[in-house]
């Protein structure tokens, strides 16, 4: 199975900040992404719909015979996460707001998480923040509009910059020195939040930490690539695939087809 796929699935074109770091820490790994644009964003979603959505994106990746796959998404990971391990034999990795090294590593003892509504309601959450942020104040912002801004290619609109100062501004003013993404789609506004915070607030994304995990898993199932192949990607979309299309050849490097499914 080690020349098997991983495969990833997003709401949208979030999940590409995930697979621009599975590029270059797994660069021998073969990726299968599925991006559900249709039905994006899933922060306004119910957790029923967001489980249907999860499922209807699993069962066509591992019917692509993907060995794992990532959820690329905090919304659906807290909300369907629990459902997919319980219901298929595959390994997930899911995404988590990192709360755990933000309070560990914060000098202030005031740190920040800006994610979707339902990341804030979901098991994970709630638990790594009584486990880690007990003596942590520690400040949540739904990031409501942020997902569209990425997913309609308004990042560099003054509209858009100034909804993200707005949004941002209470934050600074909770003297923060670590503002955590909690959402796959956030990274890419790191240039915007770099003009925006104070030097000594830190943006810490999870993207990395997700493929480490992913490594190690790999690893311990014997499932790690080691071809000298050419790494081959494919992308799925259930809906528009302008912007997908566009992101996907900044971070590649190269033109890949999208498939509308």
């Amino acid at each position: 199975m080690s020349n098997f796929s991983i495969g990833i699935f997003d709401s949208g074109v979030g999940g590409l900040s995930v697979f621009k770091e599975l590029m270059l820490k797994l660069p021998n790994e073969n990726v299968i992404y599925f991006a559900d644009s249709k039905n994006c964003p899933y922060g306004i979603r119910t957790k029923d719909e967001i489980i249907k959505f999860s499922v209807k994106a699993v069962e066509f990746l591992i019917q692509k015979k993907c060995k794992v796959i990532i959820v690329a998404c905090n919304t659906a990971t807290a909300a369907a996460i629990d459902y997919l391990r319980q219901h298929y034999p595959i390994p997930f990795i899911g995404m988590e707001p990192a709360v755990k090294p933000a309070s560990l590593k914060s000098k202030t003892r005031s740190i920040a998480v800006l994610a979707t509504e339902g990341t804030f309601n979901g098991r994970l959450f709630k638990e790594t923040s009584n486990k880690y942020a007990k003596d942590i104040d520690l400040n949540v912002k739904v990031g409501n509009k942020l997902v569209s801004i990425v997913e309609n290619d308004l990042i560099n609109d003054s509209e858009s910059i100034e909804y993200i100062k707005t949004l941002i501004q209470p934050l600074i003013e909770k003297n923060i020195d670590y503002l955590v993404l909690g959402c796959t789609h956030y990274p890419f506004l790191i240039p915007i939040l770099q003009k925006i915070l104070p030097r000594n607030i830190n943006i810490v994304n999870p993207a990395p930490a997700v493929i480490e995990q992913a490594k190690r898993i790999l690893m311990k199932k014997s499932m790690l690539n080691n071809s000298e192949d050419k790494a081959f990607y494919e992308f799925y979309s259930s809906g528009d695939i302008n912007i997908l299309e566009r992101m996907v050849f900044e971070i590649a490097g190269e033109k890949i087809d999208i498939i509308k499914l």
